[in-house]
């Protein structure tokens, strides 16, 4: 039992401790159009609801300092007509401090983790300018943040293969 104890001591001393701190979350923009208010739509409305979600990242001029942010654009259209009934678009951002992370985990990390870390509070905006601007609340389905990685790191990849192929074609 001694060796396996000896065994994963050096293995433990490896592996890097990684501290992530939220610093501060904060709302850098929203804008939120009450439409069916406005045109004044009467009787009965099943609304239809798109969420776009988009992710930024970057470092911070402080050391270990890190911004992440979702980017929400929720439009709301009536079933049948397609009329909008309401829009949505708010930039949410979270400061981290982050150490100890290997330089090329650092990009997942910040699309990622950091996103799942502050989507709680996002989602609670939501429901609450939505339910003040006269809808019932919308809570947010939750967002599944490593489909979202994967799916733009293959649109990138496209995106470079297509940009290859037409540099060849020309």
């Amino acid at each position: 039992m001694a060796e396996n104890e000896a065994a994963a001591a050096p293995e433990a001393a490896q592996a890097p401790q990684i501290k992530m701190n939220v610093l501060t979350q904060y709302i850098r923009d929203m804008s939120f159009e009450n439409i069916l208010a406005q045109k004044g739509v009467q009787g009965e409305v099943q609304p239809d609801v798109q969420v776009q979600v988009n992710l930024d990242a970057k470092k911070r001029a402080a050391d270990n300092q890190f911004e992440s942010a979702i980017k929400l654009k929720v439009t709301s259209k009536a079933k049948g007509t397609e009329d909008t009934l309401f829009l949505l678009e708010i930039d949410y951002v979270g400061i981290f401090s982050i150490e100890g992370i290997p330089d090329e985990q650092l990009h997942p990390f910040l699309l990622i983790e950091c996103p799942r870390m502050i989507f709680p509070f996002l989602r609670r905006v939501v429901s609450d300018v939505t339910r003040d601007g006269g809808f019932p609340p919308l809570n947010l389905e939750t967002i599944d943040f490593v489909a979202l990685y994967r799916n733009e790191l293959a649109r990138r990849q496209a995106a470079q293969t297509q940009n290859g192929a037409q540099k060849l074609d020309a």
